[in-house]
């Protein structure tokens, strides 16, 4: 698995990101990456497969992540407040247990945030449905670039 991370300056993430995960590929496989086409549940691909991709952009930062795995990559600034009322509504009542008890809820709920949305890139299914039937723990996730970071790799996969 590779991580990478750089900033930009100017609205669009998306392009970054895309100029970020070319870089990588470029760098790991010695060759200009694949095409990328759009899967049925809007998960990106490259074609041929065997090599797997998430990206993630907040406000002058975008990660990306290659893998042999299914991979989801999310990423928020540190300082992004998500709404505590969003708790009882994303959290399965494991994690809400967690984030009351956390010593900075606020962060908790920042870290639980990143993990659903990193599972459900990893999924390909998205948050539909999707944020209460999860049970993460806090303290999966990584700081970088003053950015709260999860990545999600699902190993045993159905194509």
């Amino acid at each position: 698995m590779i991580l990478g991370h750089a900033a930009y300056i100017g609205p669009s993430g998306h392009r970054a990101g895309r100029r970020l995960l070319g870089r990588l590929y470029l760098a790991r496989f010695g060759r200009p990456m694949p095409p990328i086409r759009i899967g049925a549940r809007g998960k990106p691909r490259f074609v041929g497969g065997g090599v797997h991709f998430s990206i993630s952009h907040t406000k002058g930062h975008v990660f990306c992540v290659l893998s042999p795995y299914p991979v989801g990559l999310d990423a928020e600034l540190s300082t992004r407040q998500i709404p505590p009322r969003l708790a009882e509504k994303i959290l399965s009542p494991g994690e809400f247990s967690q984030y009351a008890q956390a010593e900075n809820p606020e962060e908790a709920l920042r870290e639980f945030w990143v993990l659903k949305e990193a599972g459900a890139k990893a999924t390909g299914q998205g948050l539909t449905g999707y944020p209460r039937d999860t049970d993460f723990t806090l303290g999966n996730t990584i700081k970088s670039h003053g950015c709260t970071v999860a990545i999600i790799r699902r190993r045993h996969h159905a194509v």
